[in-house]
C-alpha cells in the first residue's frame, strides 16, 4: 500500500478495534459479569432465599386473614401482597448494602424475583384453598399448620427448576449475583 499503511488499520482512520471497544467496555462497567451457570444448588439457593420473604409475608397474610375471620379469597390476597413485599424487600436489603441506589435496587428485586414469587404463591396458595377445611380451620389447629408448610414445602420444590431455567438464561436471581 501507498506509504505502507495498511488500509484496514481501523485505529488510523479513527475507528475503534473489537479489543478496544472490548476494553473500554469493561473499564466503565465494572459491575459486567458472565451469568452464572445454572447448577440445582444455586437455584435450590435462589429458591430458599425467595420462599423465606415469601413465608414470611403468606404466614404473616394467612394469620392475619384467619386470625380476622376473613373469607379464602381476602386471606389469599393479603397473603400474595405480603410474600412480594417481603421477598423484594429481603432482596433490596442486601442490593441496597452494595451500595445500590434505592430506586436500580428496586429495579433489581422486581427482575430477580417476580417470577419466582409468583410462581410460589400460586401453588401454596393453591394447596392451602384446596386442603379442604384448611382456610377455615383456624390458628389453633394442626390442619391450618400442617397445610401450610406442605403448600410452602412444594411450592419451594416445584420452584427451583423455575429458578434453575431463570438461572440459566441470565434472568432471575441471576442478575442479583454481581452484587454479592
Amino acid at each position: 500500500m501507498l506509504g505502507g499503511m495498511d488500509h484496514h488499520d481501523h485505529a488510523a482512520h479513527g475507528h475503534v478495534t473489537d479489543e478496544a471497544a472490548r476494553s473500554a467496555a469493561t473499564e466503565h462497567t465494572p459491575h459486567v459479569h458472565a451469568a452464572p451457570a445454572a447448577t440445582w444448588r444455586m437455584a435450590a439457593s435462589a429458591t430458599l432465599h425467595c420462599l423465606t420473604g415469601c413465608a414470611i409475608g403468606e404466614v404473616l397474610g394467612m394469620v392475619i386473614g384467619t386470625a380476622l375471620g376473613w373469607a379464602a379469597g381476602p386471606t389469599v390476597v393479603l397473603s400474595v401482597a405480603l410474600a412480594f413485599v417481603f421477598g423484594y424487600a429481603l432482596t433490596m436489603r442486601s442490593v441496597l448494602r452494595a451500595g445500590v441506589g434505592f430506586r436500580q435496587a428496586l429495579k433489581v428485586a422486581l427482575a430477580a424475583d417476580t417470577v419466582s414469587i409468583a410462581v410460589m404463591e400460586l401453588i401454596d396458595n393453591a394447596i392451602m384453598v384446596g386442603v379442604p377445611g384448611a382456610m377455615d380451620s383456624g390458628l389453633n389447629s394442626w390442619l391450618f399448620w400442617a397445610a401450610l408448610a406442605f403448600s410452602l414445602l412444594i411450592a419451594f420444590v416445584l420452584t427451583v427448576p423455575v429458578n434453575r431455567w431463570l438461572i440459566s438464561r441470565g434472568k432471575g436471581h441471576a442478575v442479583v449475583h454481581q452484587y454479592h
